[in-house]
């Protein structure tokens, strides 16, 4: 199960942590691990290299955390935003795969 956890803070969102795995397929054949794994790392690039804001990331084998400040800077949560809009897309087609909370800090 892909668990994604989103922390709204007072300008927008500010957190983003994606932990697990689909378990959908056998991994390397994983549509659902692959489609999260990619929509995070363009969601973590988008930020960092596009906008030039410097946000934490974290990448381990089964977890990717983005954080940003508090307000966050509007275009990198705009960025978190579109993550979450992805994720709860990919949720709804594949429901047994994938949770999402939204929490505020």
């Amino acid at each position: 199960m892909i668990r994604a956890a989103f922390l709204k803070g007072r300008g927008g969102l500010v957190s983003a942590k994606v932990s697990g795995h689909a378990g959908f397929a056998p991994g390397g054949e994983d549509i659902v691990c692959a489609g999260v794994s990619s929509a995070v790392m363009m969601a973590a690039n988008g930020i960092t290299e596009i906008l030039g804001v410097a946000a934490r990331v974290l990448v381990s084998e089964a977890e990717t955390v983005i954080e940003l400040d508090d307000p966050p800077d509007f275009p990198a949560s705009a960025f978190l935003r579109a993550l979450y809009l992805h994720i709860d897309l990919l949720r709804q087609q594949y429901p047994d795969n994938i949770t999402i909370t939204l929490s505020e800090v």
